[in-house]
C-alpha cells in the first residue's frame, strides 16, 4: 500500500507509522506507538547489558629464580581468578644477565602451566618481548 494510505490509517488509529526496514524494497513499515516501542527496546538493551559477564585480565607477576613453594603459591592464586572466570596474564621481568638466558623464563612459564593442569587453558604462548616473557591463561570450558 502507499505510504499517504498506512499514513491516514496510523491517524485514525492514533498510533504511529515506524520504519522497521527501510532499506527493504519497498520499504517494511509496522503501525504503532512509537513512545512504548522505544521504552521496550531500551528495556531489552538495559536486559542484556545487565546479564552480560565482563572478564578481567589479572596479571601475576614471577621470577626466573623463583622456588617451588612460592610457584605453588602463584598457582593457587592464579587458579583462584580463573574459577571466577577471569583471564591471567603471567609475567617474568628479566633483569641484568639473565636476558642472556630467556630460555629459563620460558621453561618456568611452562612448568607454571603444567602446574596449572587441566582447569587452565594456555591461550598465548610464553613470548619473549624485549626485557619481559608473557603467557596469558584463560580458563578451561567445562561445557561439553
Amino acid at each position: 500500500m502507499s505510504s499517504r494510505q498506512a499514513l491516514e490509517i496510523a491517524d485514525q488509529a492514533g498510533l504511529d507509522l515506524v520504519k522497521i526496514s527501510p532499506n527493504a524494497v519497498p520499504p517494511v513499515c509496522k503501525i504503532l506507538d512509537y513512545g512504548k516501542f522505544k521504552f521496550e527496546l531500551l528495556k531489552r538493551q538495559k536486559e542484556a547489558k545487565k546479564n552480560q559477564k565482563i572478564v578481567e585480565v589479572k596479571e601475576i607477576w614471577l621470577s626466573m629464580t623463583i622456588d617451588v613453594g612460592d610457584l605453588n603459591v602463584k598457582a593457587k592464586q592464579t587458579l583462584k581468578f580463573l574459577a571466577d572466570g577471569n583471564k591471567v596474564k603471567v609475567s617474568i621481568r628479566m633483569r641484568g644477565r639473565q636476558n642472556a638466558h630467556a630460555d629459563l623464563g620460558v621453561a618456568v612459564m611452562q612448568k607454571f602451566a603444567e602446574m596449572l593442569g587441566s582447569a587452565a587453558v594456555v591461550e598465548k604462548k610464553p613470548l619473549t618481548e624485549n626485557r619481559n616473557i608473557i603467557m596469558i591463561v584463560a580458563p578451561a570450558s567445562n561445557k561439553g
